[in-house]
């Protein structure tokens, strides 16, 4: 059985045209070849920028690319009967299919609505700045060329806590809306996190919650797909979504792996997040990313024995999916903080060769962004998926002692790996004494001189400057 590997198959700068969802299809069996086993496909439905629309600016989660809407039918990565085909391609080859879920906010509505509020400050949206004031806000969401197809729920100024953008004064504030109140189960920065952006959803409302259940039931029993990846889960109150995936599941009886994005670099808000929703769902390790590209820019300055320490794959790795850069941390986007090329090949390392933690691995990094054009990492990232799925298994010893130098074995099938931020040099590693007299090789060809297993399991594994070697036998 193969171990799970997780792919982000989009990237923020990809062309709409041709469609991603007719490349996913034409590339699923070379996914599944590669030993990729689950892919995130980023979010299906209308967005307010139409083709252009990376799919986080929802406006119409039943639209699918089925309806003219926002200037077109397909949304930017296709049709709705491509995306269905696209899932299903994946998982006749025995891949499961993620769907990126976007439930904060809405944007694009079809109409206007005059509404009491508040101006909060930006910077803590407790204190408020201006009060009860007569603003128009774009807040009525009709969805006129659906045709009430799928749903004939309205979305009003009701369904929201506030918004951004006060037409009548053309002003761009922070306005919470009268009577109503932040969510309470949200990060605390600004005071309080729960709005990010757009017209921001109140899950205090019943009406709200029951027609985000009934999209849940349509888009599982439309998509079929096998699980969520939840967008800016610390804007939500942690008990919705802990409902709503008990919901999803019970609707289902399938187990819907779901895992949420909750941007922090602290571990602490990670864990206390985990707790909150009774570890119902995964978070990606973002602490770990930052370790990624702080080691991956400190001229060699990086302790790398402690490249795990507060990381969620210590602390919790049973919910932690580890991973190296995404969309967001991209070049020229709002978390960009993109780990450099040379230390890429050490953290998918890092991430793909030990037995904790489920790896993502970014569209980016294995075919290249579109901007600026960088170029992907595809081979060295097939060479660490082929050690992962035939050789990283068993007993885990792990070398982490020396500031620069670092590395670990696998026993079961035999596996050495040693990296270094710094100067190459050398480690004396327990492989397994059932691999005496065995010659190991580096799989990665970065040193070409073989190891010699001693009669007490051990071998000498040599890494050059700035770089990782993984030793495997010789066959």
């Amino acid at each position: 059985m193969k171990q799970g590997v997780l792919m982000q198959y989009f990237e923020w700068y990809l062309p709409s045209d041709p469609h991603l969802y007719q490349k996913v299809k034409a590339d699923a069996q070379h996914l599944f070849d590669i030993g990729v086993t689950a892919l995130w496909l980023p979010p299906a439905f209308k967005g307010i920028g139409g083709t252009q629309d990376v799919g986080y600016g929802v406006y119409d989660l039943y639209d699918l690319g089925e309806f003219y809407q926002k200037g077109t039918v397909p949304t930017k990565y296709g049709t709705k009967d491509e995306y269905l085909q696209a899932i299903q391609a994946l998982q006749q080859v025995g891949i499961q299919v993620y769907g990126d879920i976007v439930l904060n906010h809405k944007m694009g509505a079809d109409g206007y609505e005059d509404v009491k509020a508040s101006e909060v400050n930006q910077h803590d949206t407790y204190d408020i700045e201006r009060q009860n004031e007569w603003i128009q806000v774009p807040t009525l969401f009709t969805f006129p060329n659906r045709h009430q197809k799928y749903s004939d729920f309205t979305w009003d100024w009701s369904c929201f806590d506030g918004i951004d953008y006060d037409a009548k004064t053309k002003r761009h504030a922070t306005f919470l809306f009268q009577d109503k109140t932040w969510d309470s189960q949200v990060d605390n920065e600004n005071g309080n996190y729960d709005y990010l952006m757009g017209a921001d959803l109140d899950f205090s409302n019943h009406r709200v919650v029951s027609e985000l259940k009934r999209w849940g039931e349509w888009y599982l029993d439309t998509t079929h797909i096998d699980g969520f990846r939840l967008d800016a889960v610390k804007h939500i109150n942690a008990s919705f979504y802990q409902d709503w995936l008990y919901h999803m599941r019970q609707y289902t009886h399938q187990e819907l792996f779901t895992v949420g994005e909750y941007w922090h670099g602290d571990v602490q808000k990670l864990l206390q997040y985990l707790s909150e929703v009774n570890y119902s769902l995964s978070l990606f390790d973002v602490p770990l990313h930052y370790h990624f590209y702080e080691a991956s820019r400190s001229f060699g300055q990086y302790d790398m024995s402690q490249i795990f320490n507060n990381t969620l794959v210590q602390k919790a790795c049973m919910n932690a999916v580890t991973f190296v850069d995404n969309h967001d941390t991209q070049p020229q986007q709002g978390l960009q903080s993109w780990v450099l090329d040379w230390f890429k090949p050490l953290a998918y390392a890092l991430i793909l060769l030990r037995k904790d933690g489920y790896p993502c691995i970014f569209y980016g990094d294995y075919y290249g962004i579109e901007k600026p054009s960088l170029s992907g990492q595809n081979q060295v990232i097939d060479r660490l998926l082929y050690l992962r799925q035939y050789y990283a298994y068993g007993q885990q010893n792990d070398y982490f002692y020396d500031r620069h130098i670092i590395g670990w074995t696998r026993e079961a099938y035999g596996l050495a790996c040693i990296m270094t931020n710094q100067n190459g040099g050398q480690l004396y590693m327990y492989v397994g004494q059932q691999y005496q007299n065995q010659i190991f090789y580096d799989y990665l060809e970065n040193v070409n001189e073989t190891v010699t297993i001693d009669d007490k399991g051990y071998g000498l594994f040599t890494v050059q400057d700035g770089s990782v070697s993984v030793y495997i036998p010789k066959k």
